[in-house]
């Protein structure tokens, strides 16, 4: 138990990751609030960011600006936070187009759950076939 205890706390950003990352997922999968549900996918965005810098992390490590005066100095990798940064930018995209998205949705619909969207769908297209037969 001491040994799991004592990983656990070396590798804190990955089960930091990995608890928010089951957030994000029980929020998307429990909630019908449509606005619920793209927090959710954006606390799992943020798991995914949290991981792939830890991974690039390496513990004593420094910035990664060559010194000729220590050639043997330990450099972080710079290329999973650039990636990250960039993975960021588009996840504010898709966030903004999903939020209009919602927002034409309420104005459509006067909801954001969206059980009673798929319920009214439902019955516009029952109605529809109806009216066809």
């Amino acid at each position: 138990m001491k040994t799991l205890l004592e990983k656990l706390i070396v590798n804190y950003p990955y089960f930091f990751a990995m608890v928010l990352f089951s957030i994000g997922v029980m929020t998307v999968l429990t909630r019908s609030n449509l606005f619920k549900k793209l927090l959710g996918i954006n606390i799992m965005g943020s798991a995914g960011y949290i991981l792939f810098i830890a991974a690039g992390n390496i513990r004593g490590g420094t910035d990664p600006i060559l010194h000729q005066s220590d050639p043997g100095t330990v450099y972080v990798n710079p290329l999973p936070s650039a990636l990250m940064l960039t993975g960021i930018v588009v996840s504010v995209s898709v966030t903004a187009f999903a939020l209009s998205l919602i927002i034409r949705l309420y104005k459509e619909y006067g909801t954001t759950d969206a059980r009673r969207i798929a319920r009214m769908r439902n019955e516009v297209t029952k109605s529809d076939s109806s009216d066809r037969g």
